[in-house]
């Protein structure tokens, strides 16, 4: 395993509509291996593919549970709604209020290429759609105006 360095803002890939892995293979299993290891060093509760620079349908995610991994997700169905502070690895220092459903039913593969499904609630439903928007290009900052951004507190 390696720590990876993490894409800032600005960069154009986080911009772009990551690929669907045809195969989960060794390759596929190491890079999952050092963005679980990226987003634990960088205390995040969640690492998309492209963050780290690879235009590949993965994220990870962690909420304390243990990591949960996903290759090409798909959102099944959302439900409610919850208004919380979010932030994001690749725009350190900066946090807004972002509106998202509060609960998530999502499924995918794990990183042995098999089928697996989730349901998550609050923080869990929060860190799945911000990982799956930064498979589409969206971050979190485009769903706040621009006033609404605000840094870290000291």
């Amino acid at each position: 395993m390696a720590l990876r360095k993490i894409v800032q803002v600005g960069d154009p890939i986080l911009r772009k509509q990551c690929k669907e892995v045809k195969t989960v293979n060794d390759r596929t299993r190491m890079l999952i291996d050092d963005m679980i290891e990226t987003m634990h060093d960088s205390d995040g509760v969640g690492l998309a593919a492209p963050q780290v620079g690879v235009l590949r349908r993965i994220f990870v995610v962690d909420v304390g549970e243990g990591p949960i991994v996903l290759i090409n997700p798909e959102i099944v169905e959302t439900s409610g709604e919850q208004t919380g502070s979010e932030g994001c690895l690749s725009i350190p220092g900066r946090y807004a209020e972002v509106t998202r459903p509060d609960h998530v039913k999502i499924r995918g593969l794990d990183r042995d290429g098999n089928p697996v499904e989730y349901e998550g609630d609050d923080l869990l439903a929060r860190a799945f759609l911000h990982e799956n928007d930064h498979l589409d290009g969206i971050l979190y900052t485009d769903k706040v105006a621009d006033d609404e951004v605000y840094l870290e507190e000291e």
